[in-house]
């Protein structure tokens, strides 16, 4: 279960999840040692099953190796009734066989970093105004829109908080820095939490690889790889390709560039997520059948970005298998 914050709450110390409680008195907790320590020990005290930390790195070349397909969930995956980039959404999500989700991850005028797409507040909350220029304790206090535009009881969350439930659940947060914020802050909040093990950050170009590889030599990340003189340069340049994902585009598959990339050990991503009408999610569920995503498992994909989640992996089929083979023999889940 996901319950609202304790109203005032440090926003780290309010979320309630499997059923474990943080105070609400204002008591600060001791600080510990090891972040990932800390809530191993509090998830045992609860009697809740501890999740190990991944070898993400082991996890993706799992997934390429083994023929599976890590489903990204765009903006946490939303649905009616469940916003985009709020906690609820995400276990939705989950619940639903979702292990990878693309948030997005702001920073209010205060310097608390929130899960938030837009410059503004007025589209997915009951607030208005830009994120920069208000405060966590007014944004705290807000309810979260869904897009049917239904207001829902669900808060803004903070970053901190996504961390915690990916660390719980056992979850990959693809984290994508909006423009208030800087990827300096969203490490050292990753770092803070020791969720790196949950985490792929997004990059948007060779600039941002780069600074993230040498801010965060042990995170993954996201990148856009061209062909094969700017793949060489990049790893020339620092890159890690054990914690490299490339990233290949929204316009068009390239399965011959995905497979030249796997036989160098490094896994691709692909988005058919976008504007709705224009992306490819809506011109290939047009005529309602799923062959061109069954055809992205068998050219060796391994992360697809999608605004269409649910529907693939209701559809069953290569897709759902694809999907229980990453979960099963990558994350280490039971099958079911």
């Amino acid at each position: 279960m996901i319950a609202k914050r304790c109203p005032g709450a440090f926003a780290g110390l309010a979320l309630i999840t499997f059923g474990l409680l943080a105070a609400c008195d204002g008591s600060k907790a001791k600080p510990a040692e090891n972040p990932r320590t800390a809530l191993a020990g509090q998830m045992q005290e609860a009697g809740e099953t501890v999740r190990a930390p991944f070898d993400l790195p082991a996890v993706f070349d799992c997934v390429r190796e083994e023929g599976g397909l890590l489903i990204a969930a765009h903006r946490g995956g939303p649905a009616k009734g469940f916003p985009e980039n709020t906690l609820e959404t995400l276990q939705n999500g989950f619940d639903h066989g979702i292990r990878v989700f693309e948030v997005d991850v702001a920073q209010t005028r205060d310097g608390t970093l929130i899960l938030m797409h837009d410059r503004t507040l007025g589209r997915t909350t009951t607030g208005s105004g830009p994120v920069s220029d208000s405060d966590w304790d007014e944004i705290g206090k807000l309810d979260t829109v869904d897009n049917d535009g239904l207001v829902t009881p669900y808060a803004v969350p903070t970053l901190h908080e996504a961390l915690l439930w990916a660390m719980r659940t056992g979850a990959i947060l693809e984290l994508d820095r909006k423009e208030t914020t800087s990827f300096r802050n969203i490490v050292q909040a990753v770092q803070g939490a020791g969720a790196e093990s949950n985490v792929v950050l997004i990059t948007y170009n060779d600039d941002e690889a780069l600074h993230v590889s040498d801010i965060a030599p042990e995170m993954m990340m996201t990148a856009g790889i061209g062909g094969r003189a700017h793949e060489a340069d990049m790893l020339a340049r620092g890159l890690d390709a054990d914690r490299l994902i490339a990233w290949t585009g929204t316009e068009r598959p390239s399965p011959g560039k995905w497979r030249g990339l796997a036989s160098k050990g490094i896994e691709s991503a692909f988005g058919t997520l976008g504007r709705a009408d224009e992306r490819l999610d809506d011109q290939y569920w047009a005529d309602g059948d799923p062959s061109e995503y069954e055809a992205f498992i068998e050219d060796g994909l391994v992360l697809l970005a999608t605004d269409t989640p649910y529907r693939l992996l209701k559809a069953g089929g290569s897709i759902r298998q694809a999907a229980d083979t990453a979960r099963t023999r990558c994350l280490g889940e039971p099958g079911q």
